[in-house]
């Protein structure tokens, strides 16, 4: 495999309700992920191609009765988020159909449902005590730290793979130039002994 550290990663993170995964999306196919929801439920997703053709893909979300509640085309990422309305299960799909020799990588991030509140207990009435407010102040910190790693990876594979591609197209190129300028010799000293082969040649006719 050309991308052995990201190929069928298939990574699930359970951790409030989400999944993680990364998969190699082939020309000309389509891809699909299901999800059983309950009515009323919120499910948001982020995607990103992180590899492959022009970095884009086609996505569409539909509901039971097959309803197409998102769809775009050729979008290297993007976010959607819905509250479902009835229960059922949904579907997601990645489609690079359009694409004849392209073969792409995608991020994709399913979450569903609400964050677990960090303390139960708490009453939105009352007032926060000192403890419990640096407790909530870190515990969105942290939120935010994870999101920026998470898009940090992203961004870092998505740029090992073009430094990938560079080394492997500059290697091929000094390959085809090591071959050529072995030609090139090869014919420059044919025709130099071509040239006293010539003139040895008229010196003993002229003898």
């Amino acid at each position: 495999m050309r991308y052995p550290f990201l190929l069928i990663l298939a990574v699930y993170i359970a951790i409030a309700n989400a999944t993680e995964l990364t998969f190699e999306l082939p020309d000309n196919e389509k891809q699909c992920f299901y999800e059983d929801l309950e009515q009323g439920a919120k499910f948001d997703i982020d995607f990103q191609v992180i590899a492959g053709g022009n970095y884009d893909v086609d996505c569409f979300v539909t509901d039971p009765l097959n309803n197409v509640l998102y769809q775009e085309r050729k979008k290297q990422y993007d976010s959607f988020s819905h509250t479902t309305t009835m229960k059922g299960v949904y579907k997601v799909c990645f489609s690079n159909e359009f694409s004849t020799f392209s073969h792409k990588t995608v991020y994709l991030d399913f979450r569903t449902g609400e964050d677990d509140r960090l303390m139960p207990d708490m009453n939105k009435v009352t007032a926060l005590t000192q403890m419990e407010s640096a407790c909530l102040s870190i515990h969105e910190i942290l939120k935010v730290v994870s999101d920026s790693q998470t898009w940090y990876r992203l961004r870092e594979a998505q740029d090992r793979i073009r430094a990938e591609d560079l080394n492997e197209r500059v290697h091929f190129w000094s390959i085809g130039e090591t071959v050529i300028l072995f030609l090139v010799c090869i014919g420059q000293v044919l025709m130099l002994k071509s040239f006293f082969s010539e003139k040895k040649a008229n010196v003993s006719t002229s003898t």
